[in-house]
């Protein structure tokens, strides 16, 4: 046998493909799985797993990590959950391509101004990213807001041909610097404007340069969700792409989550590659400026605020549908913790506007007026979801979770930073399906968190433990993996996670970060 650097030994090994466990050592040379099975030679480190699950690393399919991987690379709360791949890009938001860094910088989650955007190709971003040594691997998606701020502006209207073109050109240099598709977020001001032809004719392109996969933020998640997810059918099915709709369930209630999954199924049985995704809070998250227009959205912070302040342009804030006001209730809106009106944090808009003697609309405007140029842009939560909605979703065959947050820390660069589901998604999902709802066994999560996501995004060397593929492992307390964050105190560690490899280094041993940075930016070639 090779030599070997690593073995974690005799713990209850998960292979990641949905069949059930055996108990074996897994053998580690050159950063990849050299042997399953006993081992009887000996490595220079060794883990015992005794009395533990073994699985491959998990995959988060849905990240916002983009600019957060930058300021603080360690990905404390990543790995605390055994996630050991982050796909980036998201919802049509990340950090390529820049044209205008002041105006990009809004639609990139996390943006704190602690690293300078000084890049503007995609190339020259997962330069910068890979530069940073980020503790787990990266796999990004080309985010269309940014395309359509480089080639449309702010105009909310559909791409004329050149610009189709331009922003072909653009989506062409993403996926030859090695993305791994093409992603949209139409209910966001950015996109709105965005028709099937141009978002057809992209997704094509993605396809067409390596097999990317078209991940999508659907245009309408409230009353109109069902409409939105045959959008995305039909533009996926005209591009023959590969279709990824990202978290499916929409904030209009049950008997609409039932209409998506339908529609996702009727596709399914009638050859389209497709699935989707599912974060694991109760609610969506969002910055309060979503609610705004998009020729708002370029405006200077003092024009923002005189604009807010001024009654016939928030009549024009309030005839815009947006993420926010296509709620249509205030009292499902709560303001997160923020430094411009702490004193209102965690309370519903409705209840906000009555302390301030207004209504909960002209409340969030005065946030919004107040907060222009801010260096942390108030966030929302809103309230969406029960947990029928979360045991049906999960269940489905073609659901895989994700954590739709961005890679945080309790300590360092990051320590003010909150982004809730960035603590906890995994932990959560390991304990509300398999050990508190019994919807999955333990293999089938795991199949779920690492194999099947792999699969989804064309991943060929991660996701499942078997010789040859890379040493992405995790190893963890089945009774004990477990979240502690709460809503309003999101950063929280999990627990019961006791040991992390990635790429063969020990990311994670014995629950305590070992300071050792083995991850990669994975580029699509």
């Amino acid at each position: 046998m090779t030599a070997l650097d690593l073995i974690v030994r005799g713990g209850l090994v998960f292979d990641g493909t949905g069949a059930p466990p055996i108990e074996a050592d897994v053998a580690v040379s050159g950063g990849r799985v050299a042997a399953l099975g006993r081992i009887d030679a000996a490595a220079p480190v060794e883990i015992d797993a005794r009395g533990l699950n073994v699985a491959p690393g998990f995959i988060d399919i849905h990240s916002h990590s983009d600019y957060t991987l930058l300021v603080d690379p360690r990905a404390v709360s990543s790995v605390h959950q055994g996630v050991t791949t982050e796909v980036i890009g998201n919802c049509g938001h990340g950090c390529f391509p820049i044209r205008d860094r002041a105006l990009s910088a809004r639609i990139i989650y996390g943006y704190d101004g602690q690293v300078p955007i000084d890049w503007s190709t995609p190339a020259a971003y997962l330069d910068r990213l890979e530069q940073a040594r980020p503790a787990v691997n990266v796999m990004a998606l080309v985010p269309n807001g940014q395309l359509r701020l480089a080639a449309v502006g702010l105009d909310d209207r559909p791409a004329c041909g050149a610009e189709v073109a331009a922003m072909t050109r653009l989506l062409e240099e993403g996926m030859e610097a090695g993305a791994w598709g093409y992603s949209t977020g139409l209910e966001y001001a950015a996109e709105q404007g965005a028709g099937d032809s141009e978002i057809t004719a992209l997704a094509r392109t993605a396809a067409r340069r390596g097999g990317g996969i078209y991940a999508t933020h659907t245009r309408d998640r409230d009353q109109g969700a069902v409409a939105a997810v045959e959008e995305a059918i039909r533009t996926a099915r005209a591009a023959g792409v590969r279709l990824q709709v990202s978290h499916l369930a929409p904030r209009s209630g049950p008997e609409q989550t039932a209409r998506c999954v339908d529609a996702v199924d009727a596709a399914r049985a009638a050859g389209d590659d497709i699935a989707f995704d599912m974060h694991t809070r109760l609610y969506g998250i969002t910055f309060l400026y979503a609610m705004l227009p998009q020729w708002l959205l370029g405006e200077s912070p003092a024009s923002q605020a005189r604009h807010l302040g001024m009654p016939e342009s928030r009549e024009g804030i309030r005839a815009h549908r947006s993420i926010i006001t296509g709620l249509g209730d205030w009292g499902r809106v709560y303001l997160l913790d923020n430094d411009v009106w702490p004193g209102l944090a965690r309370l519903d808009f409705e209840e906000i506007g009555r302390r301030r003697g207004s209504s909960a609309f002209d409340a969030a405007c005065d946030l919004l007026r107040d907060s222009a140029g801010a260096d942390k842009a108030p966030m929302v939560i809103m309230r969406s979801y029960t947990q029928a909605m979360q045991e049906s979703v999960f269940a489905h065959d073609l659901c895989v979770p994700a954590s739709d947050a961005t890679a945080l820390a309790p300590d360092g660069r990051l320590a003010g930073s909150a982004f809730m589901g960035a603590y906890d998604w995994a932990a959560w999902y390991w304990r509300f399906m398999v050990r508190e709802t019994g919807l999955l066994t333990p293999q089938a999560a795991i199949h779920k968190l690492s194999g099947r996501p792999a699969a989804i995004m064309g991943l060929a060397d991660r996701g499942v433990l078997a010789p040859g593929m890379r040493a992405d492992i995790t190893v963890f307390d089945a009774a004990g993996f477990a979240d502690t964050a709460t809503t309003f105190e999101p950063n929280r560690l999990a627990t019961g996670m006791r040991h992390v490899v990635v790429n063969g280094t020990v990311a994670l041993r014995d629950g305590a970060l070992t300071g050792e940075r083995g991850g990669e930016v994975l580029r699509k070639r």
